[in-house]
């Protein structure tokens, strides 16, 4: 098996990658926190927030705060072990190029 074999093709984007550190460092985040932190469009964070649901990666919770809809995104029990395991190919690629 190649090294490269072992990663995630869902964490090959780089906003993908950064969505997913944020949701493993943190119980949940918030559709409009994610997009300040990350400093993104609506649409940009939207689409790969579906790719990543659709991977199982992350659960959606949609509420109401008074009368305004809050959409809270987490990282699933899958997506957890397929971050870790992709941030283990990379580190064992790091230490064969040394």
């Amino acid at each position: 098996m190649k090294i490269f074999d072992q990663f995630d093709k869902a964490f090959e984007n780089r906003l993908r990658l950064q969505i997913m550190s944020v949701l493993v460092a943190n119980e949940y985040y918030d559709f409009n926190a994610l997009k300040e932190l990350l400093a993104v469009t609506d649409g940009n964070l939207a689409s790969h927030l579906k790719a990543l649901e659709k991977e199982e990666y992350i659960i959606v919770t949609k509420s109401f705060i008074g009368r305004k809809p809050n959409t809270q995104y987490e990282a699933s029990p899958l997506g957890r072990q397929a971050f870790k395991k992709h941030l283990e190919a990379l580190e064992n690629l790091i230490k064969q190029q040394k």
